[in-house]
């Protein structure tokens, strides 16, 4: 089946392209509330369950774990399942994980369902790149765009809405329950979608995480996708100290980190509207780092009383994010490859992220400084200028892996 053809048959219109539009608004609202839901809350958590130091190092690496290993195996499940019953099922499990560790009083329960819930973002994080390409090829840029907006603001009303919930309510279970709730709204256009379930293309298993293994343009995207990762969650995870130890208040700081996750919803809109207009993405990887670089430096030797600017910049650079998740989209020409590639490039990114805050922390506390910290982000920085200069010039994953087998014959 030729790729024109695929796409002609993927492409949704009228009423099913606006509901599937509905579908991934909902779904990525949901992908990141089992995860910014608890830190706020993470003191009384670990003081209401008993949980130890080690317990609360593995609720924090959770999300990196699950993301990395349950989003390999979802290429192989969405073809066994089907692309739209599996995000279905991925948002229930979302919703019973969440709902059950918001009952609990025991800390390995909390983990257990913690890990389910989060298996079922890890399921989302991949299959939405896969459902843009098959049912809105044309549409890559501005689906995306709808895409990680949603994911952003998902991500900033957990975090900003649960500790007020929490107040209003006086339970911090009641104050992680509500976001079942919001899961559960999220399955209900995917019910509505399962009589449009896409055929299943038997010739995509071809297209598989082991045979990108060998493919450059693949571990460029997932090395690129790691770095961006890594620095949002040591920004995420280390901002506020970094204020703090710069003579801010944890007030002050407190309301920079706010701005900061709160900038990521217009550059989510930004960036891949953008960067869409063009075949080539190595302009905007460029300017991103730029934007980055000069945010860092900014914060490490720049004028403290300028440190909102600096703020600014990085939240900028944090366009890498829209911008690596639409490459998943843009180097692939069918939804199989796109799966695959999302889940590869996803899997090992999320592997590579991991590391960065633990670094930062250790870097830290050895030095007793930020010198170490701030020189292992500007080689972070290069890293992903090299690996995005690469994964940003107009290629196909296919047209890469279609090399070795010509050259066989």
């Amino acid at each position: 089946m030729s790729v024109l053809t695929q796409e002609a048959r993927g492409r949704s219109t009228g009423p099913l392209a606006w509901l599937l539009v509905l579908g991934i608004v909902l779904a990525a609202l949901n992908l990141r509330t089992a995860v910014t839901s608890v830190g706020p809350l993470l003191d009384q958590l670990t003081g209401a369950l008993g949980m130890s130091s080690v317990g609360t190092g593995l609720l924090t690496t959770l999300p990196v774990l699950a993301f990395a290993s349950v989003g390999a195996i979802t290429p192989t499940l969405a073809r066994r399942v089907g692309e739209h019953r599996l995000l279905l099922l991925a948002l229930v499990t979302l919703g019973v994980g969440m709902l059950v560790r918001s009952f609990v009083g025991s800390a390995p329960v909390f983990l257990l369902s913690s890990a389910v819930a989060l298996s079922g973002g890890a399921v989302g994080n991949v299959l939405i790149p896969t459902l843009i390409k098959r049912h809105f090829p044309a549409r890559t840029g501005i689906m995306t765009t709808v895409y990680t907006t949603a994911l952003a603001v998902g991500t900033m009303l957990a975090a900003a809405a649960t500790v007020p919930i929490e107040r209003a309510s006086g339970d911090w279970h009641i104050a992680l329950g509500v976001w079942a709730a919001l899961a559960a709204v999220a399955a209900i256009p995917w019910l509505a979608l399962l009589r449009s379930e896409p055929e299943r293309d038997a010739g995509s298993r071809d297209t598989g995480i082991r045979r990108l293994l060998g493919s450059k343009l693949a571990w460029m995207i997932a090395i690129y996708f790691g770095t961006q990762s890594m620095i949002a969650y040591m920004m995420f995870g280390w901002l506020a100290t970094i204020l703090t130890d710069s003579g801010f208040s944890t007030s002050e700081a407190g309301v920079m980190l706010g701005v900061f996750t709160a900038l990521n919803i217009p550059v989510s809109i930004v960036v891949p509207m953008v960067a869409s207009r063009f075949r080539d993405q190595r302009p905007a990887v460029v300017g991103l780092v730029a934007f980055y670089a000069a945010g860092f430096l900014g914060l490490w030797a720049g004028p403290t009383d300028l440190a909102l600017l600096w703020v600014t910049l990085v939240a900028v650079g944090m366009g890498s994010f829209p911008l690596a998740l639409m490459m998943l989209a843009l180097r692939t020409r069918t939804p199989e490859a796109t799966a695959a590639l999302s889940a590869f490039g996803q899997s090992a990114g999320y592997l590579i992220a991991g590391a960065g805050p633990l670094l930062v922390g250790v870097l830290r506390e050895v030095t007793g400084g930020w010198t170490l910290p701030y020189a292992l982000i500007f080689v972070v920085l290069v890293v992903q200028l090299f690996t995005g200069l690469y994964a940003g010039r107009n290629r196909y994953l296919e047209d890469e892996q279609a090399v070795p087998a010509r050259m066989t014959r």
